[in-house]
Parts: structure tokens; C-alpha cells; sequence
């Protein structure tokens, strides 16, 4: 089966050996999405809403890369430092999925840098 890697211009190295994207038969899958800038530091800090913005904005640019669009999102997996921020986070996250929602599971967690809240994983069919 050929696949593609997906990586969006802009995208620094990331803190670990993997790509932040591949198409595979139609299917895009999206690495786990810290709210890192290019240098992978931890951006708005303390602000769960402002980092799920970020999150599903790094997401969506790599689905749109990639040939499709946050529409063709069929499942998120969500990590959480904090059950606390769990509104914050639904509330960003519906704006970005306003109709259909995809399938998805959230856990709390600790995640790889502790100013990080949150982390997501997507897969989308484009084709």
C-alpha cells in the first residue's frame, strides 16, 4: 500500500521520530498534536481553550495539506492533563466540528511536557 508523509510547510522537527501526518488509501492519520510552536515550545501556557484552538489548528493544516478538510475528520482521540479542563476544551472543539461530530474518546493523562493540556490524534477519510 503506498503512503504519504504529510508535512505542512512551517513545521518544525519534532521532538520525536515521526511525521506529523500520513495519506494512506484516502486515509489521513494525524500524529498526536501538542500545542507546541515550530521550536516545540508549549504555547498559552495555563489556557486550555487557547491550546485546543492551537491543536485543531495545526490539525486542520495538516488535513488541508493533505487534500481534505476538519469535515473529514471520522475520529479524534483527546488526551487531558486535567478533568478541569474539560468544558474548555468541548467548547473550542465543537466550534470546529459545528455539524456531524466525529467518533472519539478523551483521557486524562500526562503528556510529554507538563505545561502541555492537551493532545490530539485525528483520522480522516479524503478519499
Amino acid at each position: 500500500m503506498p503512503k504519504q508523509v504529510i508535512i505542512p510547510a512551517g513545521t518544525g522537527t519534532p521532538i520525536a521520530p515521526f511525521v506529523p501526518g500520513t495519506l494512506a488509501d484516502g486515509v489521513v492519520y494525524v500524529s498526536g498534536t501538542l500545542p507546541f510552536d515550530k521550536d516545540n515550545n508549549v504555547v498559552h501556557v495555563g489556557d486550555a481553550a487557547a491550546q485546543t484552538r492551537h491543536v485543531l489548528d495545526t490539525i486542520k493544516n495538516v488535513i488541508e495539506t493533505a487534500g481534505g478538510g476538519m469535515s473529514d475528520v471520522t475520529f479524534n482521540q483527546i488526551f487531558i492533563r486535567d478533568w478541569s479542563d474539560y468544558a474548555a476544551v468541548n467548547k473550542v472543539y465543537a466550534e470546529y466540528f459545528p455539524g456531524e461530530k466525529p467518533a472519539r474518546f478523551c483521557i486524562q493523562c500526562g503528556l510529554v511536557k507538563p505545561d502541555a493540556l492537551i493532545e490530539i490524534a485525528s483520522i480522516a477519510h479524503i478519499g
